[in-house]
């Protein structure tokens, strides 16, 4: 692992970070409702995976392209999962922005935007042999996905 800027985590980051900007504006309907149910454990994973996963994206240039080899395949599936969860985001903000419409999948990828970058984080940690980046994205996994799936079931049993 080699300290230095990363200008791919740079990359990710920022394709992770504008469409929730957006977001923030485009909340679904009863979106609040959901949030104040939601686990204090698994927000606590989430919040600290993501100040994790933020900062160990940046400072390490193990994450950078280099001269093509069969292990720069993990760069690019973990590259065509952000372009999938850039596309889930086209498709949530096109729909009616209901809690249903947030959580429904993708490509067959349950939960596509928690999923989706998820998965992509920790295949860059992996491309970048990380095991730092792979630990906090597991925690930040742990947290994210489990209070979607958990809004999913809530919204699933309200049917909104």
């Amino acid at each position: 692992m080699n300290l230095g800027f990363s200008y791919v985590g740079l990359i990710y980051l920022i394709m992770l970070m504008v469409p929730n900007i957006i977001w923030a504006k485009n909340k679904p309907k009863d979106y609040d409702t959901f949030a104040k149910n939601e686990s204090r454990i698994l927000l606590i994973f989430e919040r600290i995976g993501e100040v994790f996963v933020c900062t160990l994206a940046l400072i390490f240039s193990d994450y950078n392209l280099k001269p093509w080899v069969a292990w720069e395949t993990w760069l690019v599936i973990s590259f065509v999962l952000m372009v999938m969860y850039e596309l889930y985001w086209v498709q949530y903000f096109r729909s009616e922005k209901t809690m249903s419409d947030q959580y429904r999948s993708f490509c067959g990828v349950p939960l596509a935007g928690a999923t989706l970058p998820v998965l992509a984080f920790f295949l860059l940690g992996i491309y970048g042999k990380n095991v730092f980046l792979i630990v906090a994205v597991i925690i930040l996994g742990i947290g994210h996905i489990g209070i979607h799936a958990a809004h999913k079931k809530e919204a699933d049993e309200g049917n909104l």
